[in-house]
């Protein structure tokens, strides 16, 4: 299940056209997929930074779900989060920064648990990634940024694997979903103080299980927020 950007309110000038979002479950699974780097040098700084954090502030009729921006951090808080990753800069901003860190981690693991006749190099993994989202782009689908951040925390070359290197994917998120089946369609928290720059729009996929990363929906379709 991955989300996209619907709609957002922030003054600050966001690319909505083919932007993804983070749910509280796919990111559990990235931050399992870290853990294994905490040995290799990893700065939980770096993961923090890179992301905006939402919490849900309402489910409207059409299924689309309104978040609020919180200050939060990411990987400390205790709710259930969205992480939108910091790609206003998007070649030197801190989501860049963080890319370009889990690649360098992954590879040093690599080489450290496989005997490889070569030491795998950082180009080799970004060649292979860069292939795979052209790929994606030839058949008109957008990369989501979860695709993006577990195509590095999960590469392996091809004739070699890992034992116990990657957790299971979770099928859902009970949290998540007792989150949403609390929330009634025309619900409004009085005690959030209302803010336009704070509030985004998303809008579900609803897909049972992770899939390869698609386009985002169209906006004008039936389910366009109203």
């Amino acid at each position: 299940m991955n989300w996209w950007v619907h709609e957002i309110s922030d003054p600050v000038h966001w690319d909505v056209d083919g932007l993804g979002i983070i749910d509280p479950r796919q990111f559990q699974y990235i931050i399992d997929l870290i853990e294994p780097l905490q040995d290799y040098g990893l700065q939980n700084e770096l993961v923090d930074d890179a992301f905006y954090s939402f919490a849900i502030d309402n489910v409207e009729k059409d299924k689309t779900v309104v978040l609020k921006r919180i200050k939060d951090s990411i990987l400390e808080s205790e709710e259930q989060l969205f992480a939108l990753p910091d790609i206003l800069d998007e070649d030197k901003g801190p989501y860049a920064d963080l890319l370009d860190h889990l690649t360098k981690l992954r590879i040093k693991m690599l080489n450290d648990l496989i005997d490889f006749s070569q030491s795998l190099t950082i180009e080799e993994l970004e060649e292979e990634i860069r292939e795979q989202q052209t790929g994606d782009f030839m058949e008109g689908k957008t990369t989501h940024f979860f695709a993006e951040i577990t195509s590095i925390l999960e590469y392996v070359p091809e004739g070699f694997e890992l034992e116990d290197d990657e957790p299971a994917p979770k099928s859902k998120d009970e949290a998540l979903e007792e989150d949403l089946s609390d929330i009634e369609a025309d619900e409004v928290d009085e005690k959030i103080e209302e803010d336009d720059t704070m509030k985004w729009d998303e809008e579900e996929e609803e897909e049972e299980e992770y899939e390869e990363p698609t386009s985002p929906p169209d906006e004008n379709v039936d389910n366009e927020k109203k």
